[in-house]
């Protein structure tokens, strides 16, 4: 795990130097605190800030070919080096390390930009061809490691985070009003769109070419489903039987490592999978950490004692109280270069940094199963909301999501006649791709309310259910619903939040490296081939990753309900009615109108209305850590202090 950076001119510029590489690299030391590496070869200049996991002497970058005609900077790891390197050596290729980067040049010589297509890891790559004068940019079929570039006065400027691009000067520092309704609707911004006006982001599964001052963007990968209709007879145990073999397997290469592996344990069943695998299926040391609240709405401590206990792993939980998510909140933005609208990167952030006080730099987790295997209750809604559309009259099953949230305490299917009106909205879309995500994206929209009146012009011609239908493949039309489902949401909220925001940031902010074996591409493949049913059979979710997990696992842990990982939101940020001194300069009106972004009036009786307790529900939570972390960010980057500001 490191970060990257580079600078290619694309006009007539001056070749890249040193010390605007050695600005920019700085920027991400938490990233690659064990070193630093450079190549300056006329119009292009990389750098590489290196985080040691594989090949502890020998893998600093950037790394060439045999005759240093190509050259690459990497971000992440390569889990089959080991069976392309023997691949690529019985094909002629010499290797002067035992690094995982180095298979990327030679990849490259023997299959040109197809080498992509080879890897099986999460990465972000910047590959100079010096011979064709071509730059090659690639990023991890799933969005795993972030890779953000701009064109700024006749150069292209790319890196790992926003903030190393932000180190060169002529890049304008703007918040996009898109990209912020867009997180203010779907937790994320959608593919190249970033927070940030002219910053892109490279979208997950997509390869960039930069040639003769041409730049063209391709996608290499995709999920794809069958067509509806397209059916199997294989047996339900077969299935499993292969499942739990792609797992075994898919977390036997993450836990290539030349330094320890340790591994999260949230309580709930997908991380309970990983760490059983390791202990069952590998010679791994299991050492586990996880995370405990004091609120007991969002503790997990007991759950996590009965694993702890099943496996007999050591382990080590880290107490996060309210003050610890407002004192940590700061920098979990400064880290996540984003409005967010949860506050449940910032516990995570605090994991990250007792994992690594223990001497570890690689943690595997369970995310990304949900996505994979239908686990969250937005699949369980839809599939009751669709009923509901086609039998309006049925008092079966809107009764049905009374039971939905048992964690919630104040669930939407608390009451039955709100139930029916709640998940009743907008089953007039029930055609359209998007409808399994309006009753989240209707909530989060709310935010729109605290908008400015400026704000609310420059976006009043956007259509947000029309962008994500941009997004849909043309043979997603063939699709079962649940499919679009899926795929909706791996493109938004999986890639732009679970594994940026709340993923990749918040660990390497600490310089841990997350892995995550569900997105072993190979596993999606197979898990997007399968029929709904053994996704969900009824309303029990990841049927057939429970069934894969049988005799395995303890039937308490393994038949769970889901309880996704929250944790507390404006709460967090009172002690008995008293602001914590930064949010109270943040929310004053002279901070919100001079910003512009939200309206004072209604953003300070939101305040009032959080300061006295009585925010109910996720709508009011979400618009005050959105509005939060907006002006965070607009302190930290748009006035450019860089720096989060102290907690008192």
């Amino acid at each position: 795990m490191c970060g990257i950076v580079g600078i290619l001119n694309i006009g007539d510029r001056p070749a890249p130097q040193r010390g605007e590489l050695e600005t920019m690299i700085t920027r991400l030391h938490h990233r690659g605190p064990d070193g630093t590496g450079f190549l300056l070869d006329g119009p292009v200049g990389l750098a590489h800030a290196r985080l040691s996991i594989i090949d502890l002497a020998g893998g600093q970058q950037p790394i060439a070919n045999e005759d240093e005609t190509i050259w690459t900077v990497f971000n992440g790891e390569i889990f089959n080096y080991i069976e392309l390197r023997h691949e690529l050596l019985a094909q002629g290729h010499r290797f002067r390390t035992g690094s995982d980067t180095e298979v990327i040049v030679h990849l490259y010589e023997q299959h040109g930009e197809r080498f992509v297509d080879f890897l099986n890891g999460q990465f972000a790559i910047a590959l100079w061809d010096s011979r064709q004068q071509r730059l090659i940019l690639a990023r991890d079929r799933t969005g795993i490691r972030p890779l953000y570039y701009t064109e700024a006065a006749g150069r292209l400027v790319f890196g790992s985070e926003v903030k190393s691009i932000f180190a060169v000067r002529e890049v304008p520092r703007v918040i996009d009003l898109t990209g912020l309704d867009e997180i203010c609707t779907y937790w994320s911004t959608l593919e190249s769109r970033t927070v940030f006006s002219q910053i892109s982001s490279l979208p997950p599964g997509h390869m960039m070419t930069v040639s003769a001052g041409t730049i063209s963007v391709r996608r290499y990968w995709d999920w794809e489903f069958p067509e509806r209709g397209t059916g199997s007879n294989r047996d339900a145990g077969d299935y499993a039987d292969e499942l739990r073999e792609l797992l075994v397997d898919a977390v036997r290469l993450q836990l290539r490592s030349d330094v320890p592996v340790g591994a999260y344990l949230s309580g709930g069943l997908d991380s309970s999978i990983i760490t059983t695998i390791i202990r069952n299926f590998s010679d791994t040391p299991l050492r586990t950490f996880s995370l405990t609240f004091d609120d007991a709405e969002f503790d997990e401590s007991a759950h996590q004692q009965e694993m702890v206990k099943y496996l007999g792993t050591e382990h080590t939980a880290v107490r996060c109280a309210r003050t610890d998510i407002a004192a940590a909140f700061p920098k979990a933005v400064l880290h996540a270069e984003s409005t967010m609208v949860r506050t449940a990167p910032a516990p995570l952030m605090l994991l990250s940094g007792h994992v690594r006080a223990s001497g570890y730099k690689v943690v595997l987790t369970g995310e990304g199963a949900d996505e994979v295997f239908g686990g969250y209750d937005l699949f369980k809604e839809a599939k009751i909301r669709r009923f509901m559309a086609a039998h309006p009259d049925s008092t079966l099953r809107p009764r049905l999501l009374e039971k939905l949230y048992p964690y919630l305490r104040n669930s939407p299917g608390g009451g039955h006649a709100f139930a029916r009106t709640f998940f009743g909205d907008g089953l007039e879309h029930i055609d359209k791709p998007y409808f399994a995500h309006m009753p989240r994206w209707s909530t989060t929209q709310r935010i729109s309310r605290f908008y400015s009146t400026e704000m609310r012009q420059q976006l009043a011609a956007r259509d947000p259910c029309a962008a994500i239908e941009s997004l849909m493949p043309v043979a997603s039309r063939n699709w079962t619903p649940m499919a679009k489902d899926q795929y909706i949401e791996a493109h938004t909220l999986m890639s732009g939040y679970l594994l940026s925001s709340q993923g990749d940031r918040m660990a390497m902010a600490n310089s841990i490296e997350g892995r995550f074996p569900f997105l072993d591409h190979r596993l999606i493949e197979f898990a997007n081939r399968l029929p709904p049913k053994l996704k969900m059979r009824g309303l029990t979710e990841k049927y057939l990753l429970k069934k894969s997990m049988t005799g395995l696992l303890p039937d308490a842990v393994r038949l769970r309900t889901k309880q996704p990982y929250r944790a507390p939101d404006s709460a967090s940020f009172f002690v008995d009615g008293k602001p914590v001194d930064y949010v109270a300069d943040l929310f004053s009106a002279g901070s919100i109108s001079s910003a512009g972004y939200f309206d004072a009036t209604a953003t300070g009786k939101l305040f009032e209305k959080c300061r006295a307790g009585k925010a109910i529900g996720f709508a009011d939570n979400m618009a005050f850590v959105a509005v939060l972390s907006t002006m965070l960010l607009h302190e930290q980057f748009v006035r450019g202090a860089g720096v989060a500001p102290t907690v008192v």
